[in-house]
Parts: structure tokens; C-alpha cells; sequence
């Protein structure tokens, strides 16, 4: 059916192919040379910047790719205040259509492991690529019916960083979807998100092609990340018992919840499949066999896991659980630069997604402590943050519980938190107070307005960084949070560094103080890695046994004392200078333990990072220095400002170090 709604310069516009909440897809002839296309269209009529990009870094992206498995793009065309992408038409549809058009909308063993295995060639060339598309699913994954050529469109979502970090946000804006979404794409994993995220939408694609269903049923978004997080899905085989056991077992493997329990390389994961189809031709029916065993990874790749803090994070979990049945504890966590205190506080956040609580942080900053609240605004801002993606419904029920809790006064938190205006609307101006009137009518509120998401339906989980750094204003408030009127549901972890904290810091005054009005503080120490627990990492890292990583273990243990900071960057730059290799022959890892011995490395962990960020670009150095000075978070726009660069020249300085 034509179009009546759509004209484009240069294209006859055929069928509307897709109507989606974002994008348009239509068929379409080129009028030039009447090749048939697919165009892709923003919906939005006024997109915004951040939509623009994620549609030029699709064609970028892809176009790059010169690979039968991979739609071709054409050409990025202006069109009305956005795009139009052209790409080829191969006659695909959806692998979602095409499973509702087969036998009792499910695709045969035989036809699922022909897909399959042209899907790992395909995710082989992203990982070749160093690219990471981050939407695997069915609808983006295209089939022509006649010929089953198999193509991966949409990369939108794609990054060409071999490693990025998802912040805790709301579910409702995380990227990718949410059905298909890897464990640590929500952003409360404690893990990085890298090839093997992909890995994971695979395996959910193939449990939905095998099954005719999801592996995860929920009623909402957030319960639908805690089971991706922390519930496992029935087995293939236990859904559909026509499913071989050994199948179910791979799809099985790559739905692992942690990155490295699943597939490392779509070549190993390819060898399992075809030694499933060969037994199918062969004899019509697929056995048991060890899966994995051909699965080899050359990506040098440190584990995110956590090592020798298991008693440490059991003590924070508990205490996570007293605080949703409805105490109030204050949970310091103790440690040297590096030691590792965030990564243990963010094992929290499973929990966290189970009681349907909130997880802010703030972190106080060396060279800012004459501002007042500054990390008490950092957290209450990305709190607000996640707030505002609700629904119109559930945003005015926060409205009227703030209202309520804060009264006529909510201007007074709205000069310190202005985003609060989006939610509550402008507020009359307060009452001028000054001196200890206004200080003590702001702790007040701003108590009101704590107690207002610490509530059993949703306990309150606030992490406060570099407490050491804390200005006056900020202790004295923590104090009044933690006293007697409390209501409880609220958990306020504080991370310090012990060794820059005397008897006569003012943090320790204030703890006094807190602990004199009987509340509960509780302290983890996190001491340094032992060498034990340091081999483990090692082992796991050169994917060894344990023996042979020890002499390794030993050199980098003398230089580091166990600090995990300094071990895993003391690691990583044994491979970047080439004395950690991958024997492609042999298909392990070999290290040079006569030339690390020889070298001389500094055992400082300042002056050994010093000596790292000098071997980058003298540009990259130079825009480091300015980022530095801003403070510990900044934008591309302040830094090329201060700078006196263009956002792309900045952008491009810093891009040897995001991928270093």
C-alpha cells in the first residue's frame, strides 16, 4: 500500500514496513536506478540530539561493515528535521515474523541451528570489530524466506568501546530491550558491559525461538531486571520437550547471569552448534556431549568479579536486609585508595532491585569542600533523575507526597536541588531566615524530604564517597539523618579512606556524636588482597590453573602489596607493553617471566600510574589536564570550552583513553 504521509526526494515509496514508538521503516524503489531499498525514519518530528546521534552511529557504524551478514547501508539523508537512512533490500523479514509463519509458530531444530550458526559468524565479525551492538532480538534480526540469508540490522546502540559502564537509571530509559537485556546492561550487576553482553541477547533469542516464549514473564519493568539479574529461567527443554538436553545446555550457558560463566567466543559457541546439526543429519537426532570445550578467547580480558570480600559483602547485604524491614543503619566502609570500597558497596544493588528500593550516590570532592551538600545534591539529583522517567501518574503521586512532607518550603530544597522544580513544579519563595534559623529549617527538610523515598514500599539505599573530603554542613546533616526521628528504610553507606582520617577528623567526630544517640554504625575494613585470592584473579584472567599463574601472582604481589587497583592496572600494562601474549598455536595465554623480572617498574602506585597516562597521546595528556581540573565528573561541552578546543577535537583527544 503507498504512502500517502511520507514523500521523499529521490525515492517512490512503497509499503510502510514497520511503525514503531521511535522509527518508521518503508520499502521503497530509488528512483536513480530503481534499486529497491529500506528507509528508516525518526517518528519523532522534532528528535532530539540524543536521537540523532544513535541514528548516525547506526549508519556509521554499519557501513563500516563490509559483510553479507550485516545490512548494507547506502547512504544518511537529511530529511525534515532528521534523517532518512537508506539501506539494502534483501527481501528480509523479521525473525519474529518468520517463527509465526513456520509449523505451530516454531521454527524447527534443524532450521533454528542453520540461523544459529550464521548468527555466531556475525556476532565473530562484531567481536573482530571490537564493536558491541547491545540490541540483539528477533526484530532485529532479519531472514529472507526464500534463500534464509540471515542479516543483523539497527545498530543504533552500538559502541565501538571494547568496555563501557552502565549507571544505575530507570528502567524505563536503559538502553536496549528490556526483554532481551543482559544482566549487566541494567546497571545493577556491578559488572562492565563488553562483548559478552551480546552473548546474552543471543542466548535470550534462541530460548524464544526454541520455546515460542520469553524466558522471563513480568508484570512491570523493574521486576523484570531483577529477574534478569537474579532469577533463573526454566531450562529450554523444560518448556518444550522436544528440545535436545545438550541444546538447552548451550542456550543455557549463554543466559549465564555473569559474563564469564557464559560463551567467551562465537567460534566456540559455533563448534558446539554445528556438532549438533551434523548429529542431526547424520542420525537424526542430537546427544549429549561436553559443550564449551572448543571455547577460547584471545581478548585479554581482567574479571569483574569480586575476590576475597565475600564476609565483607555478606555484612553489607545483611544489613540492607534489616533496613527494608525498617531500621535505620549507617554502614561505613573503610580502605585504602584502591582497595576496592565501591565495588563491594555495589553488590547492593540486587537486593536493592528485589524490594523495588532506590540506590543513589554522591561523592565528595577533594577541591569543592566549600560546597555545602555537594554530594547530598549529586545523589538526590540522579535520584530525581530516575523519578522523572515514571509515569504521568506515579510523577504526581511523588509530587503530592513531597508537597506534603515539605510544605510551603519547597523552594528552600529547590535552591540546592533546582531539578526538584520538574517534579513539584515552581514553589513561592520561603520565608528569609538567617544564620542557624536557616540551617537548622534546611536540615529539617531536607529531613522531611529523605523520609518521603525511605519508605517500606521502596527503602532508600544512599552511598556518600571520600567522606574524609565531607565539609561541616554535610556531617552535620548525616548526623540529624541518623538520629533518633529517623523512620527508618534508609541505609547511608559512607566510603572513607581510613589512612587520611585521624582521631581528630571531624568525621570521627560526628560518628561520635551519631553514636551517642544510640544509632547503628557499622564499619567493613577492607584490607588488601591476599595472595591467594591475588592468584585466583590472575588464574582467571589467563584462563590457567591455578600453579601455573603463582609465579606471576608472586611479581606483581611484591610490586602491588595486593591493592586491586594497582594489581589489575599492574596486569593490564604487562599486556599492553607485550609480555602477556596469546599463543594463537597453542590457544593460551603466555607470559615472559624472565623479562617481567628484569623490568623496572616503580612499586608506587602514583608514580607507576604517572609513568601509564605519560605513554598516551601528548593530546590526549594535555585534555586529561584540563578534565582534571574541572573535577572527578564533566561534559564534553565544559572541557572543550575550557579547553579553547571544538567538542569534536576534544572528543577525538579523548578517545585514546577511553579505549586504552
Amino acid at each position: 500500500m503507498v504512502s500517502t504521509l511520507v514523500s521523499i526526494p529521490g525515492y517512490e515509496i512503497g509499503e510502510e514496513l514497520y511503525n514503531g514508538s521511535r522509527t518508521l521503516v518503508y520499502r521503497a524503489d530509488r528512483e536513480a536506478d530503481s534499486l529497491g531499498v529500506i528507509i528508516k525514519l525518526l517518528k519523532n518530528p522534532y528528535p532530539s540530539f540524543s536521537e540523532l546521534v544513535q541514528f548516525r552511529n547506526q549508519y556509521m557504524i554499519a557501513k563500516n561493515l563490509n559483510s553479507p551478514s550485516i545490512i548494507q547501508t547506502y547512504s544518511l539523508e537529511a530529511y525534515q528535521n532528521g534523517y532518512a537512512l537508506v539501506m539494502e533490500d534483501f527481501g528480509g523479514i523479521s525473525l519474529n515474523d518468520f517463527a509465526k509463519v513456520e509449523t505451530l509458530h516454531r521454527i524447527s531444530i534443524g532450521e533454528f541451528l542453520t540461523i544459529a550458526i550464521a548468527l555466531c559468524d556475525t556476532l565473530d565479525i562484531l567481536y573482530r570489530n571490537r564493536i558491541i551492538h547491545k540490541d540483539i532480538k528477533p526484530a532485529n534480526i532479519l531472514i529472507n524466506p526464500q534463500t534464509r540469508q540471515v542479516k543483523l540490522i539497527d545498530f543504533s546502540l552500538a559502541s565501538l568501546l571494547s568496555r563501557e559502564t552502565q549507571t544505575v537509571t530507570s528502567p524505563n530509559v536503559l538502553e536496549g530491550t528490556l526483554g532481551y537485556i543482559s544482566p549487566e546492561q541494567t546497571g545493577r550487576m556491578n559488572r562492565g558491559i563488553d562483548y559478552r553482553t551480546d552473548f546474552y541477547s543471543l542466548g535470550v533469542t534462541f530460548y524464544e525461538l526454541l520455546t515460542g516464549q520469553l524466558p522471563f514473564q513480568a508484570q512491570d519493568a523493574i521486576e523484570l531486571v531483577h529477574c534478569h539479574i537474579a532469577q533463573t529461567a526454566s531450562l529450554a527443554h523444560e518448556v518444550n520437550v522436544h528440545i535436545p538436553f545438550v541444546l538447552s545446555q548451550i542456550v543455557g550457558k549463554l543466559m549465564a547471569k555473569n559474563a564469564e560463566d557464559r560463551y567467551q567466543s562465537a567460534l566456540g559457541l559455533k563448534y558446539d552448534l554445528e556438532k549438533c546439526l551434523i548429529q542431526l543429519k547424520t542420525t537424526g537426532k542430537i546427544e549429549s556431549f561436553p559443550i564449551a570445550q572448543r571455547d577460547v578467547c584471545d581478548r585479554f580480558i581482567i574479571p569483574d568479579k569480586l575476590y576475597g570480600r565475600e564476609a565483607e559483602v555478606k555484612t553489607l547485604l545483611q544489613a540492607f536486609e534489616r533496613i527494608s524491614t525498617g531500621a535505620t543503619e549507617m554502614m561505613l566502609v573503610a580502605g585504602f585508595s584502591g582497595i576496592g570500597k565501591t565495588v563491594v558497596v555495589n553488590e547492593v544493588h540486587k537486593p536493592i532491585v528485589r524490594e523495588r528500593g532506590y540506590f543513589i550516590r554522591g561523592k565528595f570532592d577533594q577541591f569543592n569542600r566549600n560546597v555545602p551538600f555537594s554530594a547530598f545534591v549529586q545523589s538526590f539529583r540522579n535520584l530525581i533523575e530516575q523519578l522523572i522517567t515514571e509515569s504521568d501518574a506515579q510523577i504526581q503521586i511523588w509530587k503530592n507526597k513531597i508537597l506534603a512532607a515539605v510544605g510551603e518550603n519547597g523552594q528552600v530544597i529547590i535552591e540546592v536541588i533546582p531539578e526538584l522544580e520538574r517534579i513539584i513544579g515552581q514553589q513561592p519563595s520561603a520565608v528569609k531566615l538567617s544564620g542557624t534559623a536557616a540551617q537548622n529549617r534546611f536540615n529539617l527538610l531536607f529531613q522531611k524530604f529523605v523520609q518521603v523515598f525511605s519508605r517500606k514500599e521502596h527503602p532508600l539505599v544512599m552511598f556518600l564517597d571520600d567522606l574524609q573530603w565531607a565539609d561541616a554542613a554535610s556531617l552535620k546533616l548525616i548526623e540529624l539523618l541518623m538520629n533518633e526521628s529517623s523512620k527508618g528504610y534508609l541505609l547511608l553507606i559512607g566510603a572513607y579512606r581510613d589512612n587520611e582520617v585521624s582521631a581528630a577528623h571531624p568525621l570521627i567526630f560526628t560518628l561520635e556524636e551519631i553514636r551517642k544517640e544510640q544509632a547503628i554504625i557499622n564499619t567493613i575494613t577492607l584490607a588488601s588482597l591476599s595472595i591467594s585470592s591475588l592468584n585466583q584473579l590472575v588464574a582467571d584472567t589467563l584462563s590457567c590453573a591455578l600453579e601455573i599463574a603463582e609465579p606471576l601472582t608472586q611479581l606483581i604481589y611484591q610490586k602491588t602489596k595486593g591493592n586491586p587497583f594497582f594489581s589489575t592496572q599492574f596486569l593490564k600494562a604487562l599486556y599492553e607493553d607485550g609480555f602477556i601474549k596469546f599463543d594463537l598455536n597453542e590457544g593460551n595465554w603466555q607470559c615472559d617471566i624472565v623479562a617481567v623480572k628484569a623490568l623496572v617498574l616503580s612499586d608506587d602506585v602514583v608514580e607507576f600510574m604517572a609513568l601509564q597516562l605519560q605513554k598516551l597521546p601528548e593530546t590526549t595528556q594535555n585534555i586529561l589536564k584540563f578534565a582534571a581540573c574541572i573535577g572527578n565528573q564533566f561534559d564534553i561541552a565544559t572541557l572543550a570550552i575550557s579547553s579553547e578546543k571544538s567538542e569534536t577535537e576534544t572528543a577525538t583527544a579523548l578517545w585514546k583513553a577511553l579505549t586504552g
